[in-house]
């Protein structure tokens, strides 16, 4: 399992986004913008439906747990980047490493789940609206997110066990500015070629299948709309649809371009800047998507603010 110059490690090194001093002080401050805009977001979305009784339905329910779990995903890299930032001290302990990779995995997937959840609400509603009630009751939600959150975990720590197994070498120098796998996995001086397989085999499980049923279900969907005989008709069922669709883009394409590939053929730089995109932008832009396409959101805010519930600043 092992082979070549191991030491026991203790802690790691995490470089962050630029080694530059005069680029330290740019990337705390537009980071701690981006991060409380993240949690500013998705507080109102999920108090806006928590106290709008119009909004208790499965679509919004779906969508106050993405916001939970997006404020989360954030949560488990920008604070300890902003912390190692301000301090310039860039070390993470051996345990905090693996633990805030098994976090990021967990979160990562329950997007990828409660997406999916989303997908297969919107195809009940639009193609099967008689039965939708049925269908999408209460116990079966709930049934849906606990089961997202179960698999989540499962898989999430089965990865962080089988890491937690391997030696690395002398250099634990991590060119990230978070506990990432395919990082990782490049210090390692173990065979690795047993985790490639049963971390792919993972991906297919909880990021295929899911995509799978997301796409399923907007091909029904879309022979749905066609047919519609008006084409206002068309424009109304779609909007239902877009932002959901939008988000799925944002995620599932950055997601794909960084994991889908072996670990041999991983890029520092490039796996950065798109880490940068699903685990800060995206959480981030995912509130103002759902905000700014969803008349019912839109409404929903404009009520909590009107009744001083949040500071209007």
């Amino acid at each position: 399992m092992q082979n070549g110059n191991t030491t026991g490690t203790s802690e790691f090194l995490l470089l962050g986004l630029s080694e530059q001093p005069d680029h330290q002080l740019i990337l705390f401050g537009l980071f701690l913008v981006t991060y409380l805009v993240t949690l500013l977001g998705n507080l109102l979305i999920i108090l806006a439906i928590v106290f709008n009784s119009h909004l208790h339905s499965p679509m919004y329910f779906f969508l106050a747990n993405l916001s939970f779990v997006d404020t989360c995903f954030a949560s488990t890299t920008v604070p300890k980047m902003l912390m190692n930032i301000w301090t310039q001290h860039q070390n993470i302990s051996y345990a905090g490493c693996l633990t805030q990779m098994y976090f990021f995995m967990t979160f990562a997937l329950l997007d990828d789940f409660l997406l999916a959840a989303m997908a297969y609400d919107r195809y009940v509603a639009i193609c099967l609206p008689l039965h939708y009630t049925t269908v999408m009751s209460s116990t079966r939600c709930v049934l849906l997110v606990t089961v997202s959150w179960l698999c989540s975990h499962l898989i999430a720590l089965s990865l962080t066990l089988f890491m937690a197994q391997f030696s690395f070498c002398e250099s634990h120098v991590i060119p990230h500015f978070f506990c990432d796998l395919l990082p990782l996995l490049k210090l390692s001086c173990s065979d690795t070629s047993i985790f490639q397989v049963v971390m792919f085999i993972d991906a297919a499980m909880a990021g295929f299948i899911p995509f799978t049923c997301i796409l399923i279900s907007y091909i029904h969907i879309i022979f749905t709309i066609f047919r519609v005989p008006s084409a206002d008709g068309k424009h109304k069922v779609f909007s239902t649809c877009g932002s959901h669709i939008s988000v799925v883009i944002l995620f599932y394409g950055t997601l794909i371009l960084v994991y889908l590939q072996p670990s041999s053929s991983y890029s520092a730089d490039t796996g950065i800047i798109i880490s940068v995109m699903y685990t800060v932008v995206t959480p981030m832009l995912n509130p103002f998507i759902y905000s700014l396409r969803n008349k019912d959101i839109k409404r929903a805010l404009r009520k909590l603010l009107s009744k001083g519930m949040i500071p209007s600043w």
